[in-house]
């Protein structure tokens, strides 16, 4: 069912239609996909990366993860649509491993792309949830073949808040590194690289407490004191946005950003979805919703984000979607 665009909170919220499902991207051997964190390639298309994968009649038949598909959607507000998927059809599993006893399954976190090159993080499970480590792939033919760059940062690193991560780069030539436990189940910390050692953990500096002040180099300090699940960095113009899944609370909340240090405990935040029962959806209360991420394009007036949503009792609704959410530059 489709539902007309509502206002909340002074922002105008619109669900623009489902990116994925078997009658969408079922052409591309993925039937059932969730996530979607998106990049810009260098040749100018958009790279949707997508977790635990599946073809076919059944959901979970023909397991692949990570998975992805291209892009050449500029104009957001007419709808998302793929233009191919990597390995060709069916699309192919972009890290070479068995799903099995050694590892599970391999969940992509974010993607970011830096000159030529595209990053992927993404979070190794030995059984779901008991992440053994988080790596870097990269790819310098738009996310055509990936190459495991060696990095490793370890499943219990940091309380295990170094599992999951967000990233963005900013103009002072920094990328700044969100990263939270991959089960929904702490805070977040603070890192920052330069792009040339972004594959090397020795040299992301943590951002923590001195004292009474904070300052690179001290903690890691957590930095909100919320539970973090999937989430989004991404500067739009002079600000950043910062989305993310709201385990505990059941929802997907936004901050907009004048920097990412600066003190997320003290930084309005908004709703932008809340989740409902599947007897109570409208356009902005989605059942058993997740993810978050933003889609190229966007601007904080007009923010673009993939959705997912998965019926975990039968398995019938296993998708990616996408929303617009209008006006948050005025609104924070």
């Amino acid at each position: 069912m489709e539902y007309p665009p509502v206002y909340a909170d002074g922002i105008k919220i619109t669900k623009v239609k489902n990116l994925t499902g078997p009658d969408i991207t079922g052409k591309f051997g993925l039937d059932w996909v969730d996530l979607g964190c998106v990049t810009r390639c260098p040749d100018g298309r958009s790279l949707y990366v997508f977790g635990d994968s599946f073809s076919g009649k059944n959901w979970g038949d023909n397991w692949r993860s990570p998975t992805a598909l291209w892009s050449k959607t500029r104009v957001l507000e007419r709808g998302v649509t793929f233009s191919g998927a990597v390995g060709g059809v069916p699309a192919a599993q972009l890290i070479p491993y068995e799903h099995g006893e050694e590892i599970s399954t391999i969940i992509p976190s974010d993607v970011i792309t830096i000159g030529d090159t595209i990053y992927l993080h993404a979070v190794v499970n030995q059984g779901f949830g008991n992440v053994i480590w988080s790596g870097i792939w990269t790819s310098t033919d738009n996310g055509a073949t990936w190459q495991d760059s060696g990095a490793r940062f370890p499943g219990d690193a940091y309380d295990k808040m170094w599992n999951l991560c967000t990233w963005e780069l900013g103009d002072d030539g920094w990328v700044y590194v969100y990263t939270a436990e991959f089960l929904r189940e702490s805070p977040m910390i603070l890192h920052r690289v330069r792009p040339q050692d972004l594959t090397n953990p020795d040299a992301w500096e943590p951002w923590g407490r001195d004292g009474d002040t904070w300052r690179w180099g001290a903690g890691p300090d957590t930095v909100v004191d919320d539970i973090i699940g999937e989430m989004s960095l991404r500067k739009l113009g002079k600000r950043w946005v910062f989305t993310w899944f709201d385990g505990p609370h059941y929802r997907i909340d936004a901050m907009v950003l004048d920097h990412p240090t600066q003190d997320l405990r003290q930084t309005e935040r908004v709703t932008l979805l809340h989740g409902s029962g599947w007897g109570n959806q409208d356009t902005n209360h989605v059942a058993q919703l997740y993810g978050s991420y933003v889609i190229p394009g966007s601007t904080l007036d007009d923010l673009h984000l993939t959705v997912s949503q998965w019926n975990t009792g039968d398995n019938s609704i296993y998708h990616v979607m996408q929303y617009r959410f209008q006006g948050l530059d005025r609104r924070l």
